[in-house]
């Protein structure tokens, strides 16, 4: 079988035909991928429009204690009757032919340009209560951004070192097929001079012929993992990670470190944020049961066409209080308050999840470094055996299956290995995430000792 060469798989993994002579996959170490991430991801985008739309929306809260001022033109066709009672004079308008009380009616266009202007004086809490719950929206947009932050950061680990594994697992299969090609080839000529029979010459190429699937599978992987990472980087032409795969020899913090540094994940500034627009909520509904004062002005810039019952200008004090409501006013506020009870049983349940996930990601951790730095011996040793078996096969002192053994077990290992460094970094990537240190990711990963070549 003719293996294809490692710089050709790269090309057609991140590539297409079309673009595979003119353009070339990206190479970007962790942190610029982690800075064009924060730059292009759509999602971030989008949390942050929304940020940027509540504190719009905040900002405009500001000014409610401000006097509203209306202009207001009316063009009228009106008709007025009016009535004046004679009273004594009645007798000699009489003798007049004058009517008691005299009729008038009178029938004109008329314009009325005013201008009316209202301040609240006093609202109840309700213009208070108003502007707590925009700036808690705003401080839940904020966390609401950290959040989809947080996360395309840790799909960025699992896609960036996802893609490293995938890399690493086809050099191995690689590798494994090119060393069950070199036994085929030694069991048929040992064959051939009547030193093995041919059911172990079989044997070899129907291990041979297994982990030519296995490597076939491996290519499919690198392709999926390269398509993902390019995707998630906007990087059509693909990426070429050039942070190594590796491990931080040395134990972590103490777990209390990272359970302290949770508070500061932005799940529970969402929780507490939510947790304020509820209390704003009572306030405001509270509100609805008090009365509400007010100051008004109005000034007729057309006095010769005013109505009579309109005056030249206006000013005064308005006192206004509902006394009877279709709606429930005490329900809403018990309701309001019921759903500042749920939030903060929402951030309690929030900091115990945390505290769960932040146990679990420190022993994963610290689990996959340790088996890293046990799998290292087991690397040494299954080179070795591979060699020592090949060369027993050589001599007639081993049989085909010792050395397919070898040869699958030392593949076995290597995969291991960079498999455990990859756990290791997304259970770091969990950690970081689930503590609110997300960010400090690249210099964790600076740290780290013992790569996978």
């Amino acid at each position: 079988m003719r293996v294809l060469p490692w710089s050709m798989l790269c090309t057609v993994a991140f590539a297409s035909p079309a673009s595979a002579q003119d353009a070339l996959p990206l190479p970007l170490d962790y942190g610029a991928a982690q800075e064009r991430l924060l730059h292009r991801s759509d999602a971030i985008e989008a949390s942050a429009a929304n940020l940027r739309g509540k504190e719009a929306q905040e900002g405009a809260t500001r000014t409610l204690g401000r006097p509203d001022v209306d202009v207001e033109a009316q063009l009228l066709q009106y008709q007025k009757t009016l009535y004046l009672p004679l009273g004594s004079l009645a007798p000699v308008a009489e003798s007049f032919g004058i009517r008691d009380p005299l009729k008038f009616r009178q029938e004109r266009t008329s314009t009325r340009p005013i201008i009316t202007a209202t301040m609240p004086l006093y609202a109840g809490g309700q213009i208070s209560g108003t502007q707590a719950g925009a700036r808690a929206q705003v401080a839940q947009a904020k966390a609401d951004r950290d959040i989809a932050i947080d996360n395309a950061l840790v799909q960025l680990v699992h896609a960036y070192y996802g893609q490293q594994l995938a890399e690493r697992a086809l050099g191995i299969r690689r590798d494994v097929l090119e060393g069950l090609d070199r036994h085929v080839a030694d069991a048929v000529k040992l064959e051939q001079a009547r030193f093995i029979s041919r059911a172990q010459r079989l044997q070899a190429e129907v291990a041979r012929d297994d982990a030519a699937r296995a490597y076939e599978q491996a290519i499919a992987d690198l392709a999926t993992a390269n398509a993902a990472l390019a995707g998630l980087l906007r990087a059509p032409a693909g990426v070429r990670p050039i942070s190594p795969l590796g491990v931080d020899s040395r134990p972590l913090a103490p777990l209390a470190t990272f359970k302290a540094a949770a508070e500061m994940h932005p799940q529970i500034a969402r929780m507490q944020a939510l947790e304020d627009q509820a209390a704003a909520g009572v306030n405001i509904q509270q509100s609805k049961l008090r009365p509400t004062l007010y100051g008004f002005g109005q000034y007729n810039f057309d006095r010769r066409n005013s109505l009579l019952t309109d005056p030249d200008w206006s000013i005064g004090i308005g006192l206004k209080y509902k006394l009877i409501s279709g709606a429930g006013r005490q329900q809403q506020v018990e309701a309001a308050r019921a759903t500042v009870a749920q939030a903060d049983a929402g951030l309690r349940e929030a900091r115990t999840q945390l505290d769960i996930g932040v146990t679990k990601a420190w022993n994963d951790v610290e689990a996959a470094r340790k088996r890293f730095l046990l799998l290292d011996s087991a690397q040494v040793a299954a080179d070795e055996n591979v060699r020592l078996q090949t060369l027993s096969y050589r001599e007639q002192q081993a049989t085909s299956l010792d050395v397919i053994d070898a040869q699958l077990g030392r593949g076995r290992a290597r995969i291991q290995r960079a498999q455990a460094a990859n756990d290791y970094v997304q259970a770091l990537a969990q950690l970081l995430s689930l503590s609110g240190q997300i960010d400090q990711m690249p210099d964790y990963l600076a740290r780290a000792d013992k790569v996978i070549p």
